[in-house]
């Protein structure tokens, strides 16, 4: 794939989708799979975690790694929280990660337990709640820089990242300064029950094929990890979550993991300025499902395109370009600097 370009952060317009690419599907697939995808060269750290286990965290390449670290450098350092069995890869940190890269900028895309590319070392994984476990990467960060933190979290990611800022309140503003959310899940349940109808089953499949096969292949070291024949039966999220996710991480079942992290429940209580991008087009979550504007506190920014996909957000001529979501974030974050 060619390098995509990167100008330099300015305002970015009203979203507006490129006549060439209609509808929320096509919108979602094709920044995925077609939209070219940025060069970024990465240096990859990996942190232990208090319970012996491990993430990995891809920086974006700089002329010194005592810089990306934090040591005796004042430039911002952006966070990127992928979605649900993304990583570095993902297109949208490629994008991200090279405008930050290109407007010499310092980068991390923090991966979730075996999202990097190795299984992690404990029975547990990932979930779509687990704030405690951004709570402790944030501190660390801020422990290790002065300088100001900007998180974006991508649609899982934003979930996680939307809760821990709720949750946290006023307390989130000792360790990050804004904060933006894309494609976020806000309702665990009724997303997950939207992407087991129609076409959208497609995403599930994709979902699955991979979060089954890292569950399978736990079980050669935990055999009595999860119901062996309830993983290979699930067609639906919801079947995997309520035979694997809830039960590895705490939960009663599906449905009392979708409740207890929902991270709608914890918007009001927010403090820090935070953007939130979602379009209403998203094939991922029903419509009814976003956020009133009267209902988020002040510090929210809502943007809530007609179109746009899930993490899509395509603009430009064929094959097109993300610009405009990079844009419209760091420009969010740029005002934070600009007082």
């Amino acid at each position: 794939m060619p390098d995509a370009p990167s100008p330099p952060v300015t305002e970015a317009p009203a979203y507006r989708a490129p006549r060439w690419l209609p509808g929320g599907h096509a919108q979602t697939i094709h920044a995925a799979t077609w939209t070219p995808r940025a060069k970024v060269n990465y240096w990859r750290e990996r942190w232990s975690t208090p319970d012996f286990d491990f993430i990995d965290l891809d920086w974006v390449d700089t002329p010194s790694r005592e810089l990306a670290l934090g040591e005796a450098d004042d430039t911002p350092l952006i966070v990127l929280l992928h979605g649900l069995e993304g990583s570095s890869n993902s297109h949208y940190a490629r994008a991200f990660m090279h405008a930050v890269d290109a407007n010499a900028g310092r980068g991390v895309v923090v991966h979730f337990r075996g999202c990097s590319g190795e299984l992690n070392r404990l029975p547990r994984a990932y979930h779509s709640g687990d704030s405690a476990e951004l709570d402790w990467i944030l501190r660390r960060l801020r422990a290790q820089r002065a300088s100001p933190i900007f998180v974006i979290g991508v649609s899982v990611g934003g979930n996680v990242l939307l809760k821990w800022l709720g949750e946290q309140g006023e307390a989130a503003g000792d360790s990050i300064t804004r904060a933006a959310a894309i494609s976020v899940p806000f309702d665990l349940g009724a997303a997950a029950d939207q992407l087991a109808r129609g076409f959208n089953r497609i995403y599930t499949r994709h979902f699955l094929k991979t979060m089954k096969a890292k569950t399978v292949a736990k079980m050669k070291n935990y055999q009595a990890l999860c119901d062996a024949k309830r993983v290979r039966r699930a067609r639906t999220l919801r079947e995997f979550d309520d035979a694997v996710t809830a039960p590895l991480h705490g939960f009663k079942g599906a449905d009392d993991y979708y409740t207890r992290s929902s991270c709608k429940q914890y918007l009001a209580r927010i403090t820090v300025n935070t953007l939130i991008i979602n379009a209403r087009n998203d094939p991922f979550l029903p419509p009814h499902c976003l956020p009133a504007r009267d209902s988020l506190p002040a510090c929210v920014e809502l943007d809530t395109p007609q179109h746009g996909g899930h993490v899509g957000f395509v603009g430009g001529r064929f094959p097109g370009n993300i610009e405009w979501l990079t844009q419209r974030v760091l420009h969010f974050f740029a005002r934070a600097l600009d007082g």
